[in-house]
């Protein structure tokens, strides 16, 4: 038996924004709010009631601390984390516009503290002893030396016969299309579970068509078990083998963008747990209604109030 459900590595981050009619130049104040891809998955998860635990680094500091105690209230399991002296924490700065303008995003995460992480840093019997090992493509960017750790991941996660789940979740300001395509290409071979939306099938591989067209030739170039692309306002199409499911998005009020690719990859997770794919992508456009219809990338939430929510008819007021 398995410690934990699902690992993670990952860089956890402060994300400090500016609303909407507000410029970064002029800024006087920030919101602040946790960020991290990977653990933004296995937090939410670890919310819906399963095990699962974060590798990272971070420096000892009270901003660090900051990220740890939100981590804490999820039930994130984070004793694996490296504490280090004299080190960076990564930030990402966000400029939330309305149209004709468009939300920025500004990174400043190089010589970060997880940046610096080497092979021999990762407690490998803690990250391996899961059910599911959960990766992203945001990581192999960060430094060399992360690249190295994540397909050193997925190499052993593969010897030991434990599935691997991998989100593209690429980024423009992080590295390019072909570096992208060179670096993630063998590391999604044969796994699990894939997640990889429209636009990144488009700008990564320069797969086009319809909705069914681009999920079969993202199984046929990768030979995943299971895929899941997001449509965007659309839904989500998954693909399990030779037979695509569809599932709308739901109606929601977008208060924060940010954080609902990782929730809805969270709410798959959740439902590949319970050996439902399927239902899996029905809990996957609800966890990220949930996340647009909250402040912050970490969605806050209960098994309970999920389930509540696919069987609602829209109630206003719960009393």
């Amino acid at each position: 038996m398995s410690r934990f459900k699902v690992t993670t590595i990952g860089e956890g981050q402060l994300r400090l924004s500016v609303p909407a009619g507000n410029r970064l130049e002029m800024v006087d104040q920030f919101d602040v709010h946790i960020a991290g891809a990977e653990a933004n998955v296995t937090g939410l998860l670890s919310r819906l009631g399963w095990s699962c635990g974060w590798v990272s680094s971070l420096p000892d500091t009270p901003l660090s601390k900051r990220i740890i105690n939100e981590y804490h209230f999820s039930g994130l399991d984070y004793s694996a984390v490296k504490w280090t002296k004299n080190d960076r924490l990564a930030l990402y700065f966000v400029e939330y516009a309305a149209p004709p303008r468009s939300t920025q995003v500004y990174y400043d995460r190089s010589h970060t503290a997880f940046t610096k992480m080497k092979a021999a840093d990762i407690n490998w019997d803690y990250l391996l002893d899961t059910q599911l090992l959960h990766l992203t493509g945001i990581t192999p960017p960060l430094s060399p030396s992360l690249t190295e750790i994540v397909e050193e991941a997925v190499k052993r996660a593969k010897k030991k016969g434990i599935a691997v789940s991998f989100d593209m979740n690429y980024r423009s300001r992080l590295w390019s299309p072909n570096e992208a395509k060179k670096i993630l290409t063998p590391l999604v071979q044969n796994i699990d579970l894939l997640f990889c939306s429209r636009t990144d099938a488009k700008i990564i591989f320069n797969i086009d068509g319809t909705k069914e067209e681009v999920v079969a030739r993202l199984q046929e170039l990768t030979h995943a078990k299971q895929i899941v692309t997001t449509l965007h306002r659309e839904g989500v199409i998954g693909r399990d083998g030779k037979k695509n499911y569809y599932q709308p998005a739901c109606e929601v009020e977008i208060l924060d963008r940010i954080g609902a690719g990782d929730a809805l990859v969270a709410g798959v997770i959740h439902g590949w747990l319970q050996d439902n794919f399927v239902k899996g992508l029905k809990y996957g456009v609800t966890t990220a209604a949930l996340a647009l219809s909250q402040l912050g990338d970490q969605v806050i939430t209960t098994r309970k109030e999920l389930e509540s929510l696919l069987e609602s008819d829209k109630i206003d007021i719960t009393r």
